[in-house]
């Protein structure tokens, strides 16, 4: 009677063992599935995004656009090319959808889709950013070192320039609506200048940006399908 007693006793046991460890694994299972806690899942998300890249996209972007319309007040003779207000409209539109990418809740290995589409899209504009910064430096320069050699005269209310004044068949660029010269080949010089360094400090906050959506998403580029074990939670492609 007592050896039969003992042995309903550990079957007892080993069955409530065994019903322990199955609601162990459901319940981890379960958490695995829902993600973080929302006090968890904000602290990823300040951290997933630094906030500091949008604010500083959208302050150059800002001054950007500002030093391009100073200096379309100078002249409306100027090109596009020459006032980049463009480029920093652009950068100010990457900086919004970085603060969008900010507020959306994270979610790990990015099972919304708003998620993943917003993070993409951020990606391919932070280097659609990055080659237009670098076009406006390119731009930025060639002008630059344009000017600091102009020779100009001032012609009723328009500013005559050249590169030679004593080559007969050298270019003239002619701005009007300026009353002083001076403005061509200071002001706007200083302008140029400013402009290249503004867009050098856009082109690397741009890299920076997209080299962080890369790291956190695409540092694997992912092809194939992904097969998940539920009791050793490691991944491996295929």
């Amino acid at each position: 009677m007592l050896g039969g007693t003992e042995r309903e006793n550990s079957v007892k046991t080993g069955g409530e063992m065994g019903q322990k460890g199955s609601s162990d694994k459901k319940e981890a299972k379960k958490k695995r599935d829902e993600g973080p806690a929302p006090e968890d899942s904000n602290k990823c998300r300040s951290c997933c995004f630094p906030l500091l890249v949008a604010l500083l996209q959208l302050m150059l972007g800002v001054a950007v656009t500002a030093v391009a319309f100073l200096m379309l007040a100078i002249s409306p003779s100027l090109l596009t090319r020459e006032t980049p207000h463009w480029a920093g409209i652009i950068l100010c539109l990457v900086s919004i959808l970085g603060f969008i990418l900010y507020c959306i809740t994270y979610v790990p290995d990015e099972r919304t889709s708003l998620q993943f589409i917003v993070k993409l899209l951020y990606f391919v504009l932070c280097l659609i950013g990055l080659v237009i910064s670098v076009l406006v430096m390119a731009f930025a320069g060639y002008h630059y070192s344009q000017t600091s050699s102009f020779n100009c005269d001032q012609v009723e209310e328009d500013c005559v320039c050249r590169l030679d004044r004593d080559d007969p068949i050298a270019r003239t660029f002619t701005y009007k609506g300026v009353s002083d010269c001076e403005v061509i080949t200071g002001t706007l010089t200083l302008y140029f200048l400013l402009q290249i360094v503004l867009n050098l400090a856009q082109a690397i906050v741009c890299a920076v940006g997209a080299f962080i959506m890369w790291k956190d998403r695409y540092q694997v580029f992912f092809a194939g399908l992904q097969i998940g074990s539920p009791s050793t939670q490691h991944w491996q492609k295929v």
